[in-house]
């Protein structure tokens, strides 16, 4: 079984954000007003707690989400994204945040390849659950589209990056 133990400090870093890095990549990509960001980030959170929840989770992923609810692995996180997206345009986050889940995979390919396949389609399904959370191009809620063509390109984008 793979866990925290299985990686370096650095490469666990890299691995507990990258759900956090999921997202971001959706939101990134097509920015949808305050009130869709908080959807967004809501539905971030959900899969976390879903996970934590699911008896038939992935270890790897809830060693991930056991580490992300204590303060200790937050402060990890939060750091971790300073760093990463210290100086950012808003142009440079999605090849940020592509580049950093391109870093997860060869980790997770290399250290961890029994649950690799696993923790890369939850981190997929956590893009498509960002994607879908809030619609894109409406005023005021009226309409817009579920997902919209950018969000759809950095959903491509992240299943390539994953090889999913």
């Amino acid at each position: 079984m793979t866990d925290k133990q299985s990686f370096t400090t650095e490469e666990w870093t890299k691995i507990l954000m990258s759900p956090t890095i999921a997202g971001m990549a959706i939101t990134a990509a097509d920015p949808s007003g305050l009130w869709g960001m908080l959807k967004e980030s809501f539905a971030s959170g959900t899969a976390l707690v879903a996970a934590k929840t699911d008896p038939g989770a992935n270890p790897l992923v809830k060693a991930v989400v056991a580490d992300f609810a204590t303060a200790d692995g937050r402060g990890e996180i939060k750091e971790a994204l300073r760093t990463r997206f210290a100086g950012a345009e808003p142009g440079d986050i999605v090849p940020r945040t592509l580049a950093a889940l391109t870093e997860v995979a060869g980790i997770l390919d290399a250290k961890a390849p029994d649950d690799a396949a696993a923790f890369k389609a939850w981190l997929e399904e956590i893009s498509k659950k960002v994607a879908e959370a809030s619609k894109e191009g409406g005023f005021l809620g009226f309409g817009g589209v579920k997902v919209s063509d950018a969000e759809k390109a950095t959903l491509t984008d992240i299943q390539k990056t994953l090889s999913t």
